[in-house]
């Protein structure tokens, strides 16, 4: 889908909303949009998109330059001079919407107080709304073009793990290893990591979202590895559980229930179905193993330009599955102070159920 079709959808999709204009600073939804990469500064960029008008941008003189191929109306302010006179701008471009006592959405999540005075300065009589569900909508399902960026990212992620595990060596701390695995990433040509890679090792590995420490592995210790790769504006997002050195019998039991419940909530996607029954496939393998209340969080969630996005894989979303969604699978059984197994994919629904765009193995390996 091109860049003028996106811009296409969201105004469709505003006009059934009863929104008159959305705001948009800089983040995914802006990449989207428009294919810019601008980053949350003290210098405010926004974007307004008005029903039946050319979009505006606003934006400091010093990033005019990327906007040469964009046919939008550019309201630059010069950077340097009184931050007091920006809000100027801003007025102005409000005024040419005509936006003054029309409704304005925006991204809750995303817009910070900084972007949101200036529009309330610039139409102070205007509604200010949440459009957090209309331009969530905008991205939920990937077109071919985005699977396979989506496709790179996950094989970068793979690869570099796949080149990280060799390295791993007793006594090694989970700092290194995360470490590691970044470079391992950048040289497989990412772009960046996804987050902060979570490496955690024995008792660490029972916190779902440890940050990697100075602790060093020891024998019988479980593995844990939560890793993603960023490649053109998308994403993976992967985990894989290791032993070290030897396998604790009570850790493979529940490496096997946890791979089974993977197993379960990758079959269970398809058109049509309400993201409720991929959480409770996975869930329903765990629970009936003994394990239900070592299961701590959701099924997982959806994935794309972020690392979390709609659709969300929890027993009380009934938002049906739709071919292009992608989400995560990543039940998990974690015993406190002792270790803690999950296993994670990114998976893309088709027309005829759903595909894992990762195939990294998944059964316990043993390291170091």
């Amino acid at each position: 889908m091109t860049y003028p079709q996106r811009l296409a959808k969201l105004t469709a999709s505003m006009s059934a909303s009863g929104l008159d204009a959305v705001a948009i600073n800089p983040g995914p939804t802006l990449a989207y949009l428009t294919g810019l990469d601008f980053h949350l500064m003290e210098r405010p960029v926004v974007l307004i998109v008005t029903l039946g008008q050319p979009p505006a941008l606003i934006l400091p003189e010093l990033e005019f330059a990327k906007t040469a191929a964009l046919d939008y109306e550019i309201k630059t302010y010069p950077y340097g001079e009184n931050p007091a006179d920006w809000p100027q701008i801003f007025r102005q471009a409000l005024h040419e919407a005509g936006l003054h006592g029309r409704t304005i959405g925006v991204e809750p999540r995303c817009l910070r107080v900084l972007e949101l005075r200036y529009l309330e300065n610039g139409a102070p009589d205007a509604q200010i709304v949440s459009a957090e569900q209309t331009l969530a909508a905008l991205r939920l399902t990937k077109d071919p073009a985005e699977i396979a960026t989506m496709r790179t990212a996950v094989q970068i992620a793979q690869q570099a793990l796949e080149a990280t595990l060799p390295l791993i060596k007793m006594g090694m701390s989970e700092r290194e290893l995360a470490a590691e695995l970044t470079i391992q990433m950048l040289r497989l040509g990412a772009a960046g990591v996804s987050f902060n890679p979570i490496v955690s090792g024995g008792p660490n590995s029972a916190n779902p979202h440890a940050s990697p420490s100075e602790r060093k592995l020891q024998a019988g210790d479980l593995l844990l590895f939560d890793w993603g790769a960023a490649y053109n504006g998308y994403i993976s997002d992967l985990t894989r559980t290791f032993a070290v050195g030897e396998i604790d019998p009570k850790f493979e039991k529940i490496h096997k229930i946890v791979q089974a419940a993977n197993a379960a909530g990758r079959a269970a996607g398809k058109p049509g179905v309400p993201a409720a029954k991929v959480d409770q496939a996975a869930r329903g393998v765990i629970e009936a193993a003994g394990y239900g209340e070592y299961f701590r969080h959701r099924t997982g969630h959806g994935i794309g330009m972020e690392v979390h996005e709609d659709p969300y894989m929890r027993g009380d979303n009934q938002q049906l599955l739709e071919v292009g969604m992608a989400y995560t699978v990543e039940p998990g059984i974690y015993l406190l102070g002792e270790g803690g197994v999950r296993i994670e994919d990114d998976v893309i629904v088709t027309e005829n159920g759903s595909e894992s765009l990762s195939d990294m193995p998944r059964e316990i390996r043993v390291v170091g």
